[in-house]
């Protein structure tokens, strides 16, 4: 079993879920990515979101959520994706950069648009009342 070890950022506004899609792909799945060598998940999650979507999230707000398995989308069946998730405040405006094709606040019901990874999250969010 091989295991994708990712940070993911939870961003909810108005009862959905931020999202982003790279470039030449079909699924959104949660901004955020991997740490480099000697990072901090803090440090490592503020530099892949300003990488991402262009914003700056506050340290200080960072809180841990949760952490998440699934199957990594495009790979075999031994590969899973482990998320760690984290809730931020952010300053800045939400723009997608880099590889970001497409940011997207994703409602509960269309979460069939998202990787198998973010419906884990968004049905845990759905169980804790917090997605429409």
């Amino acid at each position: 079993m091989k295991e994708i070890d990712k940070l993911a950022w939870l961003y909810i506004k108005e009862g959905k879920l931020l999202n982003a899609r790279s470039r030449h792909k079909q699924l959104f799945y949660l901004p955020g990515g991997k740490r480099e060598e000697g990072e901090s998940d803090q440090q490592a999650l503020v530099r892949e979101i300003k990488e991402e979507v262009s914003v700056d999230l506050l340290p200080n707000s960072i809180k841990y959520a949760q952490t998440f398995t699934a199957q990594a989308d495009g790979e075999n069946s031994e590969t899973i994706v482990k998320l760690t998730c984290y809730f931020a405040d952010f300053k800045g405006e939400l723009c997608a950069d880099a590889e970001i094709e497409e940011v997207a606040f994703i409602g509960y019901q269309d979460k069939a648009l998202c990787s198998l990874g973010s419906i884990k999250v968004m049905d845990w969010l759905k169980s804790q009342n917090l997605l429409q």
